[in-house]
């Protein structure tokens, strides 16, 4: 597994102070507000003690990388692959079984209509 793309980093393109929360938002998959809110209810409940762990936790993660994702579809890839690992290699699993059917019928259709390609394939074996 690429650990560069399963690492939890702080987000400053996507940041409000230091980009704890919309790193672990990125790294997670939920919203960045549902991990703001979050973090806002646990400072009462916590009395203020999650303050000094946000701040030691944003001077000890790294920055993310500029162009960690190509585009969207590679982020929300990561993003499972960081929740359930075995459940996105079935998924991409069954996505290249998908493939291998629809180019067996392509090739079934070419073969089929091609007499002279079909004899030349039974040839061959």
């Amino acid at each position: 597994m690429n650990t560069s793309r399963t690492t939890l980093y702080r987000d400053k393109q996507n940041a409000k102070l230091m980009g704890v929360c919309s790193g672990i938002a990125d790294y997670t998959g939920v919203n960045a507000l549902w991990i703001r809110l979050a973090a806002l209810l646990l400072l009462p409940m916590t009395s203020f003690a999650i303050l000094p762990l946000y701040f030691l936790t944003g001077l000890l993660l790294s920055q993310k990388p500029p162009h960690l994702y190509v585009d969207q579809d590679e982020s929300q890839y990561w993003q499972r692959m960081r929740q359930n690992p075995k459940r996105t290699v079935r998924e991409v699993r069954g996505k290249f079984r998908d493939i291998d059917r629809r180019l067996a019928d392509v090739e079934t259709y070419y073969v089929s209509s091609n007499p002279r390609l079909n004899s030349e394939i039974e040839r061959l074996r």
